[in-house]
């Protein structure tokens, strides 16, 4: 391992051991390590927008249309393409100058109505569209002739596992629909089926919990196998039984 490796690798530990000793209480160590991350990642956030968009998309595409504009009219276009946005960045900044901080209003408005209107497209198209494709599959599967063989349980040349998924889906949608369904009172027969899709809601927030902390937990594995491996074996040079 070359000196830069080994005074980086010994940082990283330091680092490691600061972030995790958290886990006792809140210390001035902990409180290091976290600024010097919010620092290191705002600077590396504000060097990479300068260089990959400021530069790449701005003072690039804007030196060679103003090269070519004499041969092609097209570049006064890209030249206004560019120009424009980089006009309501600047007014945004206005916000911090309160005789001219009206100005940020246009291109915050800009911003929100661009933003809404694509994410509902994306909400729609990512979100809502599967869910109804899901929900109008058919409920009870077959397997057909000329079709490849089915390894799963069958009965009847029913698809069992598949037709009860679909109907635990087809079933638990519902159920979660008529849940916030506010206007017929939650009693009865009703009531038991409002009361099936909290289960369902539960179990999609469980769901949902238990895939964040697996992430949680991967993290956690990833920086102890850097201290053993990386540290230990690595920096120290102590040899792990195994």
């Amino acid at each position: 391992m070359s000196t830069p490796e080994l005074v980086g690798t010994w940082i990283a530990a330091l680092l490691t051991f600061c972030a995790l000793s958290f886990l006792y209480k809140d210390n001035p160590f902990y409180k290091f390590a976290e600024a010097l991350f919010v620092g290191v990642s705002a600077g590396y956030g504000a060097a990479y927008v300068v260089h990959q968009v400021f530069y790449q998309d701005v003072i690039i595409p804007l030196s060679v249309c103003f090269q070519v504009a004499g041969q092609e009219p097209s570049a006064i276009l890209q030249v206004i393409n560019r120009i424009v946005p980089c006009i309501l960045g600047v007014m945004i900044l206005s916000r911090f100058i309160p005789s001219i901080g009206w100005m940020s209003r246009w291109p915050l408005a800009f911003i929100i109505g661009y933003g809404t209107g694509f994410n509902v497209v994306y909400i729609v198209q990512t979100f809502l569209l599967p869910q109804i494709y899901g929900m109008i599959t058919p409920l009870v599967e077959i397997v057909r002739p000329g079709e490849a063989p089915y390894e799963g349980l069958t009965w009847g040349g029913v698809m069992v596992l598949n037709t009860v998924s679909n109907l635990v889906l087809f079933v638990g949608v519902l159920s979660v629909i008529a849940y916030f369904f506010f206007s017929k009172a939650h009693t009865g027969s009703y009531g038991k089926f409002t009361r099936f899709g909290v289960w369902m809601l539960m179990l999609g927030f469980g769901a949902t919990y238990g895939n964040t902390v697996m992430a949680r937990m991967s993290l956690l594995i990833g920086r102890i196998q850097f201290l053993l491996y990386d540290w230990i074996e690595g920096a120290i040079g102590l040899s792990l039984p195994g």
